[in-house]
């Protein structure tokens, strides 16, 4: 019998494991700058486990960025898929591609109770749509749908390419000055790893104060210290991120409630609690009411893109046996 395996391909790391039973097994990670391609990973990664090619029939890759046709060009990385060629190389019978946080939405339903903090409090409408985001080397947005007692399908999108919201003088006056250097100010743009590099680098010049930290990580540690420049930057992420979110459920009724996934929010949890997060994702004027009970879960589950690309693939199997 041949075995089923997935992948989670983000901009910074590829992470592999074998899906068997409804469960991960034998998950590796591997920084996707070390190799030339995911052929090339997969490739060690079955060296690994003393694997040979055709063990693995069926495996489904979560992939960072909009999947269509067979050739796929990563948003945030130098890897591409061509499906034909992958296949091949790997001698692969079934190859199914999904957005990453397509994959991380249907990872949701497999979270385990300490898997997650309430960082927001509500009932949430258990028929509604649930919105997923997540920054991590960019934003990603996904939306969760009820299609039955135990059923959910995952809508992919690229909402983390939505435009910045500015909600305040003051980010308006980050805002022009983003605007200046970039083509375009997206959510993403300053909801990421890099963006929260940048979002401090244009703060130090609005405020004209000589930026002295030099990584997204100096800046969290600093804001957790106490440091007033990087606690204002960092909570200006936090309502920027609330503003994103809030936008989504307006746009998906996802009244059932809000994720927050992604590499970023797990480290600075306690900051996050308290910041102008969940403020500034029910500021909508006459639509405040909507968010009175969405609830806000923190995600703090390891692999959850993984697991949801093991959904995924128990999935599409299903729907060819129909």
């Amino acid at each position: 019998m041949t075995l089923a395996m997935v992948g989670d391909i983000g901009g910074t790391n590829a992470r592999f494991a074998i899906w068997e039973d409804d469960q991960l097994h034998s998950i590796r990670v591997f920084p996707t700058v070390d190799y030339a391609s995911p052929e090339k990973a997969l490739l060690i990664y079955l060296q690994d486990l003393e694997l040979q090619l055709g063990d693995v029939g069926s495996i489904c890759l979560a992939v960072a960025g909009p999947v269509t046709g067979d050739d796929f060009h990563f948003t945030n990385s130098h890897w591409k898929i061509n499906r034909q060629k992958f296949c091949a190389a790997l001698k692969i019978d079934n190859l199914i591609m999904v957005n990453d946080f397509t994959a991380m939405a249907l990872g949701m339903t497999r979270l385990r109770e300490d898997e997650y903090l309430t960082v927001r409090h509500g009932k949430g409408d258990p028929n509604a749509a649930r919105v997923v985001i997540g920054p991590g080397t960019g934003l990603g947005v996904g939306t969760l749908i009820r299609t039955g007692a135990s059923h959910w399908t995952a809508v992919p999108g690229e909402g983390g390419h939505v435009d910045l919201p500015v909600g305040t003088a003051r980010e308006a006056l980050l805002w022009t000055r983003l605007m200046a250097e970039h083509e375009h100010v997206s959510a993403e743009t300053i909801l990421s790893g890099a963006g929260l590099l940048l979002l401090y680098r244009v703060s130090c010049a609005l405020d004209e104060i000589e930026p002295v930290l030099k990584s997204p990580a100096a800046i969290t540690s600093a804001a957790v210290s106490g440091d007033p420049v990087a606690s204002a930057v960092l909570e200006q992420f936090c309502v920027f991120l609330g503003r994103v979110a809030g936008n989504n459920v307006l746009t998906v009724g996802g009244r059932g409630g809000v994720y927050i996934a992604g590499g970023v929010i797990p480290r600075f949890v306690e900051f996050f609690k308290q910041s102008g997060f969940n403020k500034a994702l029910a500021q909508k004027g006459l639509m405040k009411d909507y968010f009175k009970d969405v609830p806000v879960w923190l995600v703090t589950a390891e692999y959850p893109g993984l697991m949801g690309a093991g959904v995924a693939l128990d999935q599409a199997a299903a729907n060819r046996q129909l």
